[in-house]
Order: C-alpha cells, then structure tokens, then sequence
C-alpha cells in the first residue's frame, strides 16, 4: 500500500507493505508465481512442426527462418527472427509450423504456480507476440545469459535459469501493456478510470466496496461501469475483489506466521468462519492447510471493517 495501514489493529506483523504496495502491474506480477525448468534450443526444417510439451506454458525467441502458428481455424500468426511470443495456456489446438526455410529458436518451458492470480491468468490470450522491434533491447541480453547458462553447467545453474525464464515473461507482458494492445485485466492499465479502481481495490483489500462507490471512483454511471470493467478485466467489480482479496491472504499465509483469523481481517473479512469459508470455496482447501499451525490461532475481537 501507498500508506502503511497503522490505524488498523492488528498484530505489528501482519503490515500490508510488499503485498499491496507499487505500481499495478508490479502488485499483480507480485502474485503471478511461475516456475521455469528448461531452456533449449530447436532447429526445424522447412515444413517442420515444431513440438512443445502440451501441459506446459513457453516463451519462444526465434532466432532465424520463419515460424507459423496457428490456433484452430483461424490465420496463422507469423513470427520473424528477433520476435518472442508467449504462449501462456495449455498447446493441444495450437500448431506450430517452420516456414520455407531452416527455422531456429530458443525455447523456455515453464509453469504458473497454483497460487498465482488466477483473474490475471485466465485473461491471458491464447499468444502474446512481441515483434522485434520492441522486443530487442531486452531480449537479446537476456537470451544470451539464458543460454550461457543452460550451455556452462554450474552449481546454482538450474535456479539462475528458472529466474532468468521469470524475468522474461515479466518482460514480455510489460511490453505487450506499454503496447496498448494488452487485453483482460492488464487491458484495464490503459483505460484512466479502471485503473483508478483497480488501484483502490488492490490498496485498500480491507474496505468494504460497494458498486456505487467504486463507479463514483471511475466517474461513471453504475451501469457503464459494471459493464466497461467486466469488459477489460471479464470479471464482475465484487467478484475481482473477492478473488484479489483471497490471493493477497494466500501469501500472507505462506510468508507471515500471524494468526489465520488476522490474515482474514487484514484482507476484509469480518470473522474468520467467513474467511475460512471463502478461502475454502476458491482454493478448495482450508487456509490452515496454506499456514503452519501455532498455538493460539483463533481469532480475537476485531473492530469491524471501514465501510
């Protein structure tokens, strides 16, 4: 947050600073946890289709020749020497083909993590492509450390390169938001009146927000509004909200040893049963199996929440 929240009372441990705080993109990006396991390098020829683990999110840099892909019945991107292009979901209606001539790229194979923001993850397109001209004054860096460190095997190597996949899709979606062309929930960066709301949900996770006020923030009708964040972020006000809430208190669990009814006050619930039932019916497991256990985790009297 903005303002360290020491009107709140809460225990001095469970500050909201480096949860909620920075810009939006970074808060987000904050609790968009992935993991990278490889770095490669492929070679096709002409024609070739290029095979990809279909359970896996990749980042794909290509390096010389032409690339071809394509999503059920619909035109084929192209992709040129110097692009990158993130595929973010799961691969099976995708093909990817090389074009007339030998095709070589670099591959990055990694996941995103259960606990990520999923309204962020689920907005994702089917492909980002990044063209090389926005694309070349970080990539090429970053591509050249990457396969040094794939190709120089050393101790801490597997680390350095799953951190190094980590910076890249960071980059990649930085790019494709300064663009203009982002869509979903990094779409709502671009449009003025969203974000004043996102950054009011996402700083101030504890206030009860009501439609009207969240409108009065954008300066819309309620109608328009409803209907212009469901548009960018395709998600409703309140749920967002409820999702964002839900994420920040999952790495307050994992990080903070505070109390589990502490992590739902701090995040705007009133009593921990209606935390731990929130909890429950979006991660489908009890927040105490996200919190180690510690004596005394119940929830004291807690003033209610500002509306």
């Amino acid at each position: 947050m903005t303002d360290s929240p020491e009107h709140l009372t809460i225990l001095p441990e469970m500050q909201l600073e480096g949860f909620a705080n920075g810009d939006l993109l970074s808060q987000v990006l904050t609790h968009m946890r992935l993991t990278g396991d490889r770095l490669y390098s492929a070679t096709l020829a002409p024609g070739e289709r290029l095979v990809l683990d279909c359970n896996s999110a990749h980042v794909c840099v290509l390096q010389g020749g032409q690339l071809h892909i394509q999503r059920d019945d619909q035109p084929a991107t192209q992709v040129q020497p110097g692009d990158v292009v993130l595929l973010p979901h799961t691969l099976e209606q995708l093909r990817l083909t090389a074009g007339d001539g030998p095709t070589t790229l670099a591959i990055c194979r990694f996941w995103f993590d259960a606990g990520s923001f999923r309204a962020m993850l689920f907005a994702l397109p089917w492909l980002i492509h990044i063209r090389q001209a926005e694309a070349a004054p970080w990539s090429e860096g970053l591509l050249h450390f990457m396969l040094l460190e794939a190709h120089d095997v050393q101790p801490g190597g597997a680390l350095m390169v799953s951190r190094l996949i980590d910076l890249t899709v960071i980059r990649v979606l930085r790019t494709w938001v300064q663009q203009g062309s982002a869509s979903g929930w990094l779409g709502g960066l671009s449009d003025a009146r969203i974000a004043r709301v996102l950054r009011a949900i996402h700083e101030q996770p504890r206030q009860q927000w009501r439609i009207e006020a969240l409108a009065k923030l954008a300066g819309m009708s309620r109608s328009s509004f409803c209907e212009r964040f469901n548009a960018l972020v395709g998600r409703a006000p309140l749920r967002y909200q409820n999702e964002w809430r839900l994420t920040l208190a999952r790495s307050m669990l994992a990080t903070q040893a505070s109390r589990i009814g502490d992590v739902g006050f701090a995040v705007g619930y009133e009593s921990e049963a209606a935390f731990s039932r929130a909890y429950k019916a979006f991660f489908g497991r009890s927040p105490r199996d996200d919190h180690p256990a510690r004596p005394g985790d119940a929830l004291t009297r807690r003033e209610p929440a500002p509306r």
